[in-house]
């Protein structure tokens, strides 16, 4: 139950100072507390969404939460394992493609090093939030793949809205911090988070 405590407080701390810097920064509104509290955001999303994932892979080990919370693990395993497999294909096209974007177009590295211009190029014209939609079809992949119904609903009801909650509250407003117009501009012409259908 150790991992589980611990990702929930990861779920938690993170959508509580997603909130907290988002009055701070709204009080406090310049470019440099943009940046300053955009890399603590990114720290807290490592350490409140990775670390009880790297804790969870020994122990308990993966496949083994929903012998500890008690509850059965995900029905029709093969059907699952399969949806998992196909969601991980757009995943890894997301998080592979958005990278090699920012650190080309964006002079940046993910959340390792601020982006220094918007990017509106590639899966970027399609979406402002690619790497998050990524990450999500990823984990909610993982999640299947594993059949586990314990990681499959900590997903859907705390990783995803949590940081859906980051992305609305803190980020854009720090976006807007940081680049200005040329981000109010990409940000009313391109959707948040699913691509348009084009016509």
């Amino acid at each position: 139950m150790f991992t589980i405590y611990l990702a929930i407080i990861g779920v938690i701390a993170f959508a509580a100072s997603a909130w907290i810097l988002g009055m701070w920064l709204s009080k406090n509104p310049s470019k440099e507390n943009a940046e300053r509290s955009s890399r603590v955001m990114h720290f807290l999303f490592f350490t409140g969404f990775g670390a009880p994932f790297f804790v969870g892979l020994f122990y308990p080990g993966l496949t083994h939460f929903d012998d500890v919370v008690g509850i059965s693990s995900l029905p029709s395993k093969p059907f699952f394992l399969v949806l998992g497999i196909l969601l991980m294909i757009p995943a890894l096209y997301f998080l592979g493609a958005t990278n090699i974007l920012l650190r080309k177009l964006g002079s940046g590295a993910n959340a390792f090093r601020l982006t220094k211009h918007v990017v509106a190029e590639g899966v970027y014209k399609w979406s402002r939030n690619p790497m998050s939609l990524g990450y999500y079809l990823f984990v909610l992949g993982l999640a299947f793949m594993l059949g586990s119904t314990t990681i499959t609903l900590g997903v859907i009801l705390g990783v995803i809205p949590a940081h859906l909650f980051f992305l609305k509250y803190f980020e854009e407003f720090e976006l807007e911090l940081r680049f200005g117009e040329s981000y109010l501009d990409y940000k009313k012409n391109v959707p948040f988070l699913f691509p348009r259908i084009q016509k």
